[in-house]
């Protein structure tokens, strides 16, 4: 999420943080045949604001989704394994290239077949909006698991990233991908909406306790949500014996989502005995991505969450 944490973010060299000039491949997938759960009678309209003052780099935040897509990203050489990007935003917007297109592209270098969610946002006029991102997410693991085969991908090497309320979407199909949240439409239904790893980036993780990040909070659930949805939307309180490997990353100077939030993440995770690798870094902030230079430390978290994900058998390359 590139809200006010990002602006004292360093921003490296176009070479290292994915400049305007890298390629936007196709396809565009839409997740549901025809209008989306939970849809009114007037449906939001998109639009994506630039927010990079730097003209060397695109910093898109879409806001409008109304027909949700997973943006397909190939690499030229594909090791099988799948990875469905979430960005971050507050819930409020998506900051699509920041935690978008720039983590496709290290990933796509990587051998892995990406996929960026442009999921609906549920403050703008969805019925059940609470459950609006998670029906998105839980479509978007079996519309690319049903469709394996014209990946090219291995449907049992399939991870999520998500950053910051992304890293609470995450989160959420991560302990609660078998929750039904929407009737099924299709065949594609059938399959498993479980992702055999998640990654959760600088994460907003409960919703219930001081350290929440509010702004996210009111975002999904509405500005007068009870103790009891706040608690139930909690990732920290929803981590089960069948909760996928875990890895976390957040900077202890993260002045917008505190850095409790991942430790209550790796604490359920540890309660639970459930893989978990947590790095909290002294220097880094929020809603820094991929772009900070090799002198800060937070910097080391892609090659980090590529060899956890490869100790777990989701990459070879």
């Amino acid at each position: 999420m590139a809200l006010a944490g990002l602006a004292g973010a360093t921003i490296a060299s176009p070479a290292r943080a994915g400049p305007r000039a890298m390629r936007y491949a196709g396809p565009s997938v839409p997740l549901w045949p025809a209008t989306p759960p939970g849809a009114l009678s007037i449906l939001p309209v998109r639009a994506a604001e630039q927010r990079s003052s730097n003209p060397d780099f695109d910093d898109r935040w879409v806001t409008g989704v109304a027909s949700p897509t997973i943006e397909v990203r190939r690499p030229a050489y594909q090791d099988g394994s799948a990875v469905l990007i979430i960005p971050g935003g507050g819930y409020g917007f998506l900051s699509v290239d920041n935690e978008g297109e720039e983590q496709a592209r290290w990933l796509t270098e990587r051998g892995a077949t990406c996929f960026i969610l442009y999921y609906r946002l549920p403050g703008e006029g969805w019925a059940k909006r609470a459950s609006v991102p998670l029906q998105d997410a839980q479509r978007a693991i079996r519309v690319i698991r049903s469709r394996s085969a014209e990946f090219g991908i291995d449907p049992r090497r399939l991870s999520v990233l998500g950053f910051s309320a992304g890293g609470h979407l995450a989160g959420s199909i991560a302990t609660r991908f078998d929750e039904r949240v929407y009737s099924p439409v299709d065949a594609a239904d059938q399959a498993s909406a479980r992702p055999d790893l998640v990654g959760m980036i600088y994460p907003v993780v409960t919703l219930a306790q001081p350290f929440v990040h509010a702004g996210s909070r009111d975002a999904l659930l509405g500005p007068n949500s009870s103790m009891a949805e706040r608690k139930a939307a909690s990732v920290e309180n929803r981590v089960a014996e069948g909760t996928p490997p875990v890895f976390l990353a957040a900077a202890s100077d993260d002045g917008l989502v505190p850095i409790a939030n991942s430790v209550a993440m790796y604490g359920a995770m540890l309660e639970h005995g459930r893989p978990v690798e947590f790095h909290g870094f002294d220097k880094g902030g929020h809603g820094f991505g991929a772009r900070l230079p090799a002198d800060v430390p937070g910097h080391a978290w892609p090659d980090l969450f590529y060899a956890y994900a490869r100790r777990h058998g989701i990459h070879t390359a």
